[in-house]
């Protein structure tokens, strides 16, 4: 079972939240509505998807890497390795 499991429902609706707005600054660029309007419908939905990542990443550390460090060894290694893969793109975005 995956870590955001028992957040599953609320992702779900945060995502399609987001997929509305994505599809309102399409609308926005379709009508030629100014600019400085559109980058701050851009900025919005870049800060709600950072905040889901950043939630599937807590969800990630709690669960998925807390069960690997408890059982150790290259289990262990390798779920820290991935998180910290995550965490490094998650950064440069």
């Amino acid at each position: 079972m995956n870590g955001y499991a028992a957040e599953k429902d609320a992702y779900l609706k945060r995502l399609r939240r987001i997929e509305g707005q994505v599809r309102g600054i399409a609308k926005m660029v379709d009508e030629d509505k100014y600019c400085i309007d559109i980058l701050t419908q851009v900025s919005a939905v870049t800060s709600a998807l950072e905040n889901v990542a950043l939630g599937l990443l807590d969800d990630h550390l709690v669960h998925c890497v807390a069960e690997a460090a408890a059982q150790g060894g290259d289990v262990a290694s390798d779920k820290i390795s991935e998180a910290s893969a995550a965490i490094a793109r998650l950064v440069k975005s």
